[in-house]
């Protein structure tokens, strides 16, 4: 691992953050968490050991793909990974993800094995 290799959770659902963040430091991983967007990125801003953003896409004070496009306009952060995670399923979401700035998507419930393998080629 490179010398930024914390995981931001952005999640406003406390029992998928607490099943990430116990996978992740299974793992190896280290993680820091949200419930909320805005204080998602106020953490990214005030830290400088972020690898990647798990960004839940539906989250009710300011969607994932809202925070998205606020955190690639901000310099510095253009090329930070971030990995959508979303309920949301349907044919044409992974493309909307991806078209909002996202890095990569994954369907809840997490598959962790796709979970894992997407950061181990990021991380």
């Amino acid at each position: 691992m490179n010398n930024k290799n914390k995981i931001l959770i952005i999640d406003d659902d406390p029992r998928n953050i607490y099943a990430l963040e116990l996978t992740l430091r299974m793992k190896g991983y280290t993680s820091v968490s949200s419930a909320s967007a805005t204080e998602g990125i106020a953490l990214l801003h005030s830290s400088d050991d972020i690898a990647v953003v798990l960004m839940d896409m539906m989250m009710p004070d300011l969607d994932g793909y809202q925070a998205i496009r606020m955190i690639r306009s901000t310099r510095g952060f253009e090329s930070l990974p971030i990995i959508a995670v979303t309920a949301q399923a349907m044919v044409g979401d992974r493309e909307k993800c991806l078209a909002a700035g996202a890095d990569d998507y994954i369907s809840k419930p997490v598959d962790l094995d796709k979970l894992l393998h997407v950061l181990s080629k990021i991380i």
